[in-house]
């Protein structure tokens, strides 16, 4: 038996770091500071596998002193702060600390990658991305911060003789924080806004952090729409330029573009028009050009990535269209989980419309969010942690809406139907602009509840519900 190999957490990435461990030969001990029945189930599941669990065990340096003698590794999941005092003196004892993404990249490097990061589209382009490739018979797994946990891959190919033509890996800053060794093939960086600062502390280590897989990569792709990232670009490592917004202005010093006529460029080369993508909103057209970039350079026609678009619904929990009740488009945006997120949403559908949002706010600016309130909704219902927090923010804003704040999801629904109904909005938008950790262990979590609530009610729903 190897030497025995601590992980902590017991989340998705923790499960498919014991059992890829396990399979590799190691004694793997498994710590979590949680004690609840998933939590139990899944513990159930490993000890069968002969991996030692122990739950509602808290993260101090005492916890590890039954295995400290002859431990030389521990592997921690993405929601680990790296810089944890109880991993600050497994440091000073020469103990190697990893994330769970280091370890899948070990048994994976071989592999083509695609690293996605940014703040907010990510998951757009990786499910997209993802699509064009299969539906052109590459196989392509998806994994890291969305899918499977990267691990659960390198186990899935672990002795196998065929590989995946490529891995498509969304890459969160808390999983990049903790790996600086990924080289991909492609690493695509969709924008950045403030986010997840109550972890980094500040904007410049945490585009430092995004920024640091691009310059590993082989092939860079850039949003010259950001305003952050075309303000970097003469700093930035040289790669390809995408822009949704740029029409004939500045496309000469662009890679890929829509020009005027909503063609599809690559440099001066028409590809297809961009009423192929269906799902709304000027930031999916956005996602949409770094598929086709990344698509061109794995190989692909024009044509092969044109002609499998029109059958990309979008990605559960984003802008998902669930249906209609008397002419009121429900839209489930659980994964707006900040504000830019929520402000683009809110751009996206029809309006005016009436918002529910809330849960756990995070740091960052509310302004550009607060404007398209104004604009484009006649009421907003707040639930959750900070639903008083928001609801004195929207006031000072000037907002001349209905507001009313509420415990539980289940009473905004209800409190927002009433309104939308009254009113006779186009549109009912659930799109938290919040964390969820307040009553959900997860925006999926979330979206699925809203969901169940909603779907009794409609007149007629998507495919998607």
């Amino acid at each position: 038996m190897k030497p025995p190999i601590l992980i902590i957490g017991l989340g998705r990435s923790g499960v498919g770091a014991a059992k890829l461990l396990k399979a590799l030969g190691h004694e793997v001990i498994v710590l979590d500071s949680s004690k609840n029945d998933e939590l139990l189930s899944k513990a159930v599941e490993l000890r069968k596998q002969g991996i030692k669990v122990h739950l509602g065990t808290p993260l101090k340096s005492e916890s590890f002193e039954p295995w400290i003698e002859n431990l030389s590794e521990v592997v921690i999941s993405p929601s680990i702060p790296w810089d944890h005092q109880a991993l600050q003196e497994l440091r000073l004892q020469k103990i190697l600390i990893k994330g769970e993404i280091s370890l899948a990249w070990e048994k994976l490097k071989h592999l083509p990658w695609v690293g996605i990061t940014g703040t907010n589209g990510k998951t757009t382009v990786t499910y997209m991305l993802q699509h064009v490739l299969q539906s052109n018979q590459l196989h392509a797994p998806i994994g890291g911060n969305v899918g499977k946990a990267a691990t659960e891959i390198a186990l899935n190919y672990h002795n196998q003789k065929i590989n995946p033509d490529w891995l498509i890996m969304e890459l969160s800053s808390y999983q990049l924080e903790t790996t600086p060794e990924i080289t991909p093939k492609i690493a695509i960086w969709t924008n950045l806004t403030p986010d997840h600062l109550e972890r980094h502390g500040t904007i410049e280590k945490y585009s430092n952090i995004k920024e640091r897989l691009l310059i590993n990569a082989e092939i860079p792709i850039y949003n010259a729409d950001d305003p952050f990232l075309i303000s970097q670009r003469d700093s930035l490592k040289k790669g390809i330029w995408i822009s949704a917004e740029a029409k004939n202005h500045y496309s000469e010093s662009l890679d890929y573009w829509i020009n005027n006529k909503g063609i599809i460029m690559e440099q001066q080369k028409e590809l297809f028009h961009s009423s192929c993508l269906t799902i709304p909103g000027k930031h999916n057209l956005q996602n949409l050009l770094f598929v086709i970039a990344a698509s061109r350079k794995i190989g692909l026609s024009g044509s092969a990535i044109g002609n499998c678009l029109k059958a990309f619904k979008g990605v559960p929990h984003r802008l998902e269209k669930l249906g209609m009740i008397d002419k009121i488009t429900i839209f489930n945006d659980s994964k707006a989980t900040n504000y830019e997120s929520a402000k683009l949403g809110l751009i996206a559908i029809p309006y005016p419309a009436i918002i529910i949002a809330g849960g756990i706010a995070k740091k960052g600016d509310p302004s550009e969010w607060l404007i398209e309130l104004k604009r484009r909704s006649r009421g907003i219902v707040l639930f959750g942690n900070c639903a008083l927090y928001l609801e004195k923010i929207i006031k000072s804003s000037g907002y001349k809406g209905a507001i009313h704040c509420c415990t539980t999801l289940p009473e905004a629904l209800e409190i927002a139907l009433a309104i939308t109904l009254q009113l006779r909005t186009k549109s009912l938008l659930f799109s938290p602009a919040c964390a969820s950790f307040d009553q959900y262990k997860d925006f999926e979590a979330r979206g699925d509840h809203f969901c169940s609530l909603i779907k009794p009610l409609l007149t007629n729903q998507s495919e998607s519900c």
